[in-house]
């Protein structure tokens, strides 16, 4: 009575899971790219552990929480790990649709991965693009960042003023020279005249030069 019953189980599921069945996806691996000397054998053992993920990762859609293991079929198994699988519905004959897995497993990718040792590049799931990865925290936090180059702004800026303002007063001091200068130059000048120096009038003092001086008016007066 057995033998019937496993032949019509086998035979339901050849003809919800063979190569290009409506909603099957077709999954290959490269366990020995990934994993060098350290790479694994698939046997049946990684297929279950596959099927439980599949079923994991449908459970988390929303109406698909009944989903088990043992509504994952995979056929068409390869030597160079390679098969086609689909998820079939718990309470009828059928396969569930393919965007409803698709967004499952792409919801799960890194769990899966994670679940072989494997990447996006070695555990690729054909029909189902790649998800990024998740964004990096940056180690120093972004208000310290900000903080960081407004302070560097700030110290430059007035750097620059300061710089600015010596340049203007040196080039104010040496457009207008002081007139003291140029007083005492003129106060200290000596002319000679006829071979003879002779000191400059100085109408500020009230000096009278003494070349110009006659005999009476040298004598100092009683």
């Amino acid at each position: 009575m057995l033998w019937p019953l496993f032949f019509l189980v086998t035979a339901i599921h050849a003809e919800l899971c063979h190569p290009d069945a409506e909603n099957a996806f077709k999954v290959r691996l490269s366990i020995r790219t990934a994993l060098g000397d350290k790479a694994y054998v698939w046997d049946t053992n990684e297929e279950y552990l596959f099927r439980a993920m599949v079923a994991f990762s449908m459970r988390k859609v929303p109406s698909r929480e009944a989903t088990e293991i043992s509504h994952v079929l995979l056929c068409n198994v390869t030597q160079r790990v390679s098969f086609w699988f689909v998820v079939t519905d718990p309470s009828r004959n059928h396969t569930l649709p393919a965007v409803e897995v698709q967004s499952a497993i792409r919801m799960n990718r890194n769990r899966i991965n994670n679940a072989f040792f494997l990447n996006d590049r070695t555990l690729e799931f054909l029909r189902i693009p790649s998800t990024l990865a998740p964004p990096m925290d940056p180690s120093v936090p972004i208000w310290i960042i900000v903080f960081g180059v407004i302070f560097c702004i700030v110290i430059v800026a007035t750097a620059l003023l300061v710089l600015s303002g010596i340049r203007h007063r040196r080039r104010n001091n040496k457009g207008l020279p002081g007139l003291d200068d140029a007083e005492d130059k003129c106060e200290n000048t000596i002319t000679v005249e006829n071979g003879i120096p002779c000191d400059p009038l100085d109408t500020k003092g009230g000096h009278i030069n003494d070349g110009f001086l006659t005999e009476d008016e040298r004598l100092t007066p009683l």
